[in-house]
């Protein structure tokens, strides 16, 4: 089995191999390893991955790319596991059942496993399948040692150690029974919020637009919820959105727009619009497509007290100087390899098998 040095070795290839689709473009560089077997084959699975999921679009799937890229640097790989306890005699199978709401989201389990030197079994969604086993093959060319060690499975799971399962609330519980008798993690839905106070300046609104909108709202890094003072305003805001409005030439996300915008208005619900975003004042964290919901607050210590309670619910809090572990405007999209869905650390899971 390899090294733990070896495996950063091989993922910062693919970090290389990545590099090479980007949201300026797509450029075949030299020097990538074996990229004459792969680079046009990774630009078909793209097409593939578009064409089976309309949500995925070629933005979308360049953005994606491109954070792994640069997330696969040596350097962060080697600060992500430097406090971790690695041993190269890992070995256990460790089960992921990965979610499809954005492109590669559950590659980060994905190499955590890997680089913990277990072996991965994984049961990919319906809507992300494309990528992932073509990146894996990547891998086991650039490191051999990583043959043999990871499955994939359409399957019911079998003879697998532990297991990191992504679904919905509904699905957790399934999960939750299912999978009680091994060491497991268990990701429920999460949402992103943002606290603002009235006083943002016209460049962080801005910046709040791509935390709204990228991926259209779908990751769980999303802000779908914003927490405003009682005599808010909300044109700042919009100023701040209306930078996105083509979004709404996104066909699929014009039919989730007018289809909601239908729903709220015969049900005489009170909304603010602009023709691509509906606002709704409502206590629910998880918005529909084209739609943030937002509350009001008295007073930013019960808020504090509000945010630490649902913190379950919560995956990133986006504010300027309000709350410790918050997000920058325009930062939740980006988060670092040790930047843990959850706030679960899954390296020192995977250490304890």
């Amino acid at each position: 089995m390899s090294s733990i040095q070896n495996r950063i070795l091989a993922f910062t290839k693919l970090g290389d191999f990545l590099s090479q689709f980007t949201t300026s473009g797509t450029t075949k560089k030299d020097g990538i390893p074996h990229n004459d077997l792969f680079f046009d084959g990774f630009k078909h699975q793209l097409k593939l991955a578009g064409e089976d999921n309309s949500w995925f679009t070629k933005d979308n799937l360049s953005f994606a790319l491109e954070g792994w890229a640069q997330s696969l640097s040596k350097d962060n790989l080697e600060k992500w596991i430097a406090d971790e306890n690695i041993s190269d005699n890992g070995g256990k199978v460790v089960a992921i059942i990965m979610a499809g709401n954005i492109p590669l989201v559950g590659f980060h389990d994905f190499i955590s496993v890997l680089i913990s030197g277990h072996k991965v079994l994984v049961k990919q969604s319906s809507k992300d399948r494309h990528l992932l086993p073509f990146l894996a093959k990547y891998l086991e060319y650039v490191d051999a040692d990583f043959k043999g060690r990871i499955t994939f499975t359409e399957d019911k799971l079998e003879n697998y150690d532990a297991v990191i399962a992504t679904g919905s609330n509904n699905t957790s519980r399934y999960f939750e029974y299912y999978f009680k008798d091994k060491p497991n993690i268990i990701r429920k839905n999460r949402n992103s919020v943002a606290v603002l106070t009235g006083k943002e300046s016209e460049e962080e609104l801005i910046s709040l637009g791509d935390d709204v909108f990228t991926y259209f709202g779908l990751g769980c890094r999303s802000v779908s919820k914003l927490f405003v003072p009682r005599d808010y305003q909300f044109d700042n805001f919009f100023g701040g959105m209306y930078e996105k409005r083509e979004i709404i030439y996104n066909k699929k996300y014009a039919n989730n727009y007018d289809y909601n915008k239908a729903v709220y208005l015969m049900s005489e619900f009170d909304i603010l619009e602009n023709g691509f975003l509906m606002i709704k004042e409502d206590e629910s964290h998880s918005s529909p497509i084209a739609t943030v919901f937002y509350e009001y607050y008295d007073n930013p210590v019960d808020l504090k007290i509000k945010l630490y309670e649902e913190r379950d619910k919560i995956q990133c809090i986006v504010s300027n100087g309000f709350i410790e572990d918050e997000v920058k405007f325009g930062q939740t999209q980006f988060p670092k390899l040790w930047d843990y869905a959850d706030g679960i650390n899954t390296l020192e899971f995977l250490s304890t098998l």
